[in-house]
């Protein structure tokens, strides 16, 4: 155990060194903040503290005025086309506001034309009303008929449950959730088939148009006794969307363990990797959870 940790740490300094000296290799990332009824400053410095210590991402902050009739409101447009991938943490769900329609014409293009994009956790829960947004996120936070949910079978299959049957999405208690990966997708390559995640949410009937959706890993809510999706991806014109309900960062919370759980951190990293169509293989941190035991890393640097 001690060789492999060791040849997986030298393989992960090498690709970080072949980054960090070369500031046109790094993946270029637009983090759009600035409202959400989560701890949307914390969610960003958090989200930084754990993706740029790797060496492989410049990441750009674009930060929206509070309000729509905020000063600056009326000039903020951020260019997304600059940006290999976009990470959208923004969330209108109690009352904040919509992005400007030039804005919301430049993101579908955006995606349309190829571009990556992160929907981080509460962001699926944002702008029910876009047509065009509910397509590229595939599943969100959203009204019993607000579109089709999709559920896992015990043999992994899929099921698709009507706009109109079963509830609106919710989630119970945050629980330590053991997460099941479906197929293999390059996101997940190497990783063990379960691994447990610590104090999270699970999402339940998450809806919409369920378009082009992969779902890439669930596990099982206690509540309704059902298998639900935790990460999907969705192919929207020539673009690749990923979407996770790992991150929740809540007001109370300091260095929150699910934030510094390996795993998540892991797939997080890959995710941005595989968005940004990189071709070279990260390897397995040592450190990676199993399906019976957490691994939690120590706090995550903060930018102040």
């Amino acid at each position: 155990m001690k060789t492999l940790a060791i040849i997986l740490c030298a393989a992960s300094l090498q690709a970080a060194a072949l980054y960090a000296g070369n500031t046109e290799k790094k993946i270029r990332v637009l983090l759009v903040d600035g409202f959400s009824n989560h701890n949307w400053q914390l969610n960003t410095a958090l989200i930084r503290g754990i993706i740029e210590p790797t060496g492989f991402f410049a990441v750009t902050v674009s930060t929206t005025p509070p309000k729509a009739d905020s000063p600056g409101w009326g000039t903020w447009r951020p260019n997304f086309s600059d940006y290999e991938v976009v990470i959208q943490t923004c969330n209108d769900i109690n009352g904040g506001p919509s992005w400007p329609d030039e804005v919301k014409r430049d993101f579908e293009n955006y995606v349309r034309n190829g571009g990556g994009v992160f929907i981080y956790h509460s962001a699926n829960n944002a702008f029910a009303d876009w047509d065009a947004y509910n397509h590229i996120i595939g599943l969100g936070w959203r009204k019993p008929d607000q579109g089709v949910a999709l559920a896992i079978a015990p043999d992994g299959s899929i099921i698709r449950i009507p706009a109109g049957e079963g509830k609106g999405t919710g989630h119970g208690d945050r629980v330590d959730a053991v997460i099941t990966r479906i197929g293999d997708h390059p996101i997940h390559e190497g990783l063990p088939r379960k691994w447990k995640t610590p104090n999270i949410e699970v999402y339940h009937y998450a809806r919409g148009p369920a378009e082009n959706v992969e779902v890439l890993s669930y596990t099982h809510d206690v509540k309704t006794d059902m298998r639900w999706p935790i990460e999907w991806t969705v192919n929207y014109g020539k673009g690749r969307v990923y979407s996770a309900t790992y991150g929740h960062v809540w007001n109370d919370d300091v260095q929150p363990e699910r934030m510094r759980c390996a795993g998540v951190q892991t797939v997080m990293i890959r995710a941005l990797w595989w968005l940004a169509r990189r071709d070279e293989k990260l390897p397995v941190p040592a450190d990676f959870p199993t399906e019976t035991e957490v691994s939690i890393r120590k706090e995550i640097p903060i930018k102040h």
